[in-house]
């Protein structure tokens, strides 16, 4: 009966150690941009992502890989959907025809027991940031939310740090991410 319980427990604990691929189907990336006059919403999806734990189910790593062209807004329909679609995609923001895909790999995390401060290196049109953001961990699901500064990506368009005189045109420089990973 003994031998049974500690092969129970040796299994549970060693359910999460080391590399787990994201399940990119099950997992959901949604994203809310501001602007004085309002704010959209809508999703990105994950394209490819793994995500790593030591011996004792701490969080120790991981590599995300978004797929910008798939950049939805879920807030609009018809016509103004895909105009503000389009002009996400298009050299004003993230440029999808020649950069297809941004990505995020962890390089340090603090923290144990299911909650973690991740910091690590955001890349989207081919420029590298580092970023931090608290990060929970339960069972199989990972859920995340940060601010990313799109300024630091060359994406200027409505800025009022970079344009005068846009008054009630301006759209703020912070972008959220809302990201609940399954795998």
């Amino acid at each position: 009966m003994k031998s049974a319980l500690i092969l129970a427990v040796a299994m549970a604990t060693a359910t999460l150690a080391g590399e787990k691929k994201v399940n990119v189907e099950d997992s959901k990336i949604t994203w809310k941009g501001e602007k004085v006059t309002g704010h959209h919403e809508g999703t990105i999806k994950l394209q490819e992502g793994t995500i790593t734990f030591d011996k004792e189910n701490n969080l120790t790593g991981g590599t995300f890989v978004m797929d910008m062209t798939s950049i939805n807004v879920t807030d609009l329909e018809g016509g103004m959907k895909g105009k503000l679609e389009g002009h996400l995609k298009s050299d004003d923001f993230f440029g999808t025809e020649k950069h297809k895909t941004a990505k995020f790999v962890i390089t340090k995390v603090d923290g144990k027991g299911g909650s973690y401060k991740v910091t690590g290196n955001m890349t989207i049109k081919g420029i590298t940031n580092p970023v931090s953001f608290d990060m929970k961990v339960k069972e199989n699901t990972a859920i995340a939310h940060l601010k990313i500064n799109r300024t630091k990506y060359d994406i200027k368009y409505g800025s009022a740090s970079f344009f005068d005189g846009i008054k009630d045109k301006a759209i703020y420089d912070e972008f959220e991410l809302n990201v609940n990973l399954v795998f």
